[in-house]
């Protein structure tokens, strides 16, 4: 999960809006639909309070913008969308509930979220026993679409959970890459929050470490509750590691860094988009330069692609970043549209009264060219694209070193 400062974004993307890729071209004024029409409203479910706000809060954005935009431009006759933004503060429980409140309103056609993916395993069969399609743009967890047995038999647990990020399944083994062949570092220190997001990227992480040849000195798991790591610094200390992994998000592995830095230890923390956040360096300090994360997609600032949802997002004047998951709410949010607009399209300019499950129906063949890159998906609901990134911390923000996909 990632950072981004617009305040950083160039004086050059300062203009008026534009029209943004994979929209239309129509402009009919600021709702862009008379009234009296259809209105169809996209969840979004996501932690907008407590330590990963920032992260849920630039996925709301987005989606609003996403929203706005279709409007705008009368991209779908005769229907606006609207959002509906449910916070779960990254609890699974939350979640749950806010699943079962979004498929209680008859208007909401899709949902985009949520952020964590343990959040999601407490809300996939809710949505799904309801036929209403949900598209993350930020879990990673390969078995929310593959099925816990995954590493050895792949079967798709629910047909209306989508997602347009990739999964742990790339991203670990991806980072394993980069440690081992780029970076040279052979003895890894591995730790975990004992979450799902965290422990199954980590779990990832190590086997492909090890398979390269690499060895692990040690592991640990943390409790994701507290911000006193001293005991596990000194571990990583002894154990004579030259790089740390861990699995797990930004509000710990900041602490994690300094304390493990202040024990004496000055080698590198590595984790993944759950750490790659602008807080993530906040709260490490200045030690935390040469830290390292990997995150989903290629930087959306310097994808031709995003240029118009960079200089949008800003003109929106939206007061939070857009952080990591910016361009792949918006596509999660534009994948719905896309999907809703099909079924209006086929069904005489008009809902049908199962237009829940053929939106789901029709998500699966939805395919364009995204902020993000061409957003399609694969049998299981995965996102075709899986373009990943490596960043470091240098003079107190993230820098793309590396971008690619995992060749396993």
């Amino acid at each position: 999960m990632r950072q981004r400062s617009l305040i950083a974004i160039t004086a050059a993307l300062a203009a008026g809006a534009l029209t943004l890729t994979a929209c239309g071209s129509r402009d009919s004024g600021d709702n862009g639909k008379d009234s009296g029409g259809t209105t169809v409203v996209i969840g979004v479910d996501a932690p907008l309070t407590g330590d990963l706000s920032a992260l849920g809060l630039g996925i709301k954005n987005s989606v609003d913008l996403a929203a706005k935009t279709a409007n705008k431009q009368d991209y779908v006759k005769g229907v606006t969308f609207k959002i509906q933004a449910l916070d779960d503060q990254g609890q699974p429980a939350s979640g749950q509930q806010n699943a079962t409140k979004l498929v209680a309103d008859k208007d909401v056609l899709g949902v985009v979220g949520p952020l964590n993916s343990s959040v999601a395993e407490s809300m996939q069969k809710v949505f799904d026993d309801a036929k209403l399609v949900e598209v993350s743009p930020a879990n990673t967890n390969p078995a929310l679409t593959q099925g816990t047995n995954w590493q050895t038999t792949k079967a798709r647990p629910y047909k209306s959970y989508f997602r347009t990020a990739t999964t742990d399944a790339v991203q670990g083994p991806f980072a394993a890459q980069y440690l081992f062949n780029d970076s040279k570092k052979k003895k890894v220190f591995v730790i975990d929050d004992k979450k799902t997001y965290g422990a199954g990227l980590a779990s990832t992480f190590t086997a492909e470490f090890k398979k390269l040849g690499g060895t692990v000195a040690g592991t640990e798991h943390i409790n994701p509750d507290t911000k006193d790591f001293s005991a596990v610094a000194t571990k990583v200390k002894k154990s004579g590691a030259d790089v740390v992994y861990y699995g797990g998000e930004y509000p710990q592995a900041g602490p994690l860094s300094k304390q493990i830095k202040a024990a004496g230890a000055k080698i590198p923390v590595v984790g993944g988009d759950g750490i790659y956040s602008a807080d993530f360096i906040k709260l490490a300090g200045t030690t935390s330069t040469g830290d390292l994360a990997t995150s989903v997609g290629a930087p959306v600032e310097e994808l031709p692609s995003a240029k118009e949802f960079v200089a949008n997002y800003k003109n929106g004047g939206y007061k939070e970043a857009y952080e990591a998951y910016g361009g792949y709410s918006y596509d999660s949010a534009w994948a719905i549209i896309e999907a809703v607009k099909k079924v209006v399209d086929d069904n005489d300019g008009k809902l049908p009264d199962d237009a829940r499950a053929k939106v789901t129906e029709a998500m699966q063949g939805v395919s364009f060219d995204g902020v993000t890159g061409k957003v399609s998906f694969d049998e299981y609901g995965d996102a075709t694209n899986k373009q990943l990134t490596v960043y470091a911390v240098e003079n107190g923000t993230w820098k793309p070193v590396k971008s690619g996909t995992y060749t396993g």
